[in-house]
């Protein structure tokens, strides 16, 4: 019984330090969590100026730990450096549509670069282990919430957002794009204007494209065996067998009775 408890053990610690390890996809999706809840309880626009600060430090972490290129970390920086600017400018100004816009804008931006950063992490990886299972929750985290704060800021020039006169507020663009990219489709909640529309369809279109790619993936490649220790206990699974090649039978020839 302890040799089974010992494996459960080491995969619980392991995981428990992916999630505080700035080298993990782990801490990119704690803070992914914390961010969400932030940004659904915010209603001041000083508290969205320190959310896309919070922002900033998510996607330059997992820009960090999925290896981007010099040319996404060079797009990544002006979008980093644009973010900082308009946060700071926020924080001191009255608070206005075009300013709350200008945050929103910043937020759809850092999120849209991070998740293509990680998806190319993980399709360029050999085997799929802890982290890319982490990398692919991560990445459909941040689609999910680069939309959010896309119809925000789209409800920010255009209001209202939402059909019927409803107003666009966070909380309503998060449970909108998340029930979208699932393509769970309530229908309480439907955009107004064709841009809004456009982008509703496309965002469905990209949840059921990442679910065929990365989730696929991780599906077809992830063994729980890798998430045990090192050290000899995770077992490498034994290749496939040819289906066409005759069986093989190791067992002995049965003695025959005629004479030769």
């Amino acid at each position: 019984m302890s040799d089974v408890r010992e494996p459960r053990r080491a995969r619980r610690r392991r995981l428990a330090r992916a999630l505080v390890s700035p080298d993990s996809y782990g801490s990119i999706l704690v803070l992914l969590l914390i961010t969400y809840v932030a940004s659904a309880m915010a209603t001041q626009q000083w508290q969205r100026s320190i959310i896309v600060v919070l922002q900033v430090l998510t996607v330059s972490l997992s820009l960090r730990v999925s290896g981007a290129r010099r040319v996404v970390l060079m797009i990544a920086a002006l979008a980093l450096a644009y973010a900082a600017v308009v946060a700071v400018v926020a924080l001191f100004s009255d608070e206005s549509d075009l300013t709350s816009g200008l945050l929103f804008i910043a937020s759809s931006a850092l999120y849209f670069i991070a998740p293509l950063s990680i998806l190319r992490s993980i399709v360029l990886r050999r085997e799929v282990d802890q982290e890319a299972v982490l990398g692919a929750i991560d990445a459909y985290l941040f689609v999910g919430m680069f939309f959010a704060f896309a119809y925000q800021a789209i409800g920010a020039f255009d209001d209202p957002f939402f059909s019927g006169g409803i107003e666009a507020t966070v909380p309503r663009s998060l449970f909108f794009s998340f029930t979208t990219l699932t393509t769970t489709g309530y229908g309480n909640l439907v955009p107004a204007g064709k841009l809004g529309q456009t982008m509703a369809v496309g965002e469905m279109l990209m949840g059921q494209l990442f679910l065929v790619t990365a989730v696929a993936k991780v599906i077809t490649v992830w063994r729980p065996a890798r998430w045990r220790a090192a050290g000899g206990e995770a077992s490498e699974p034994s290749p496939p067998r040819d289906l066409g090649a005759p069986a093989h039978d190791d067992s002995p020839a049965p003695d025959s009775d005629e004479p030769p």
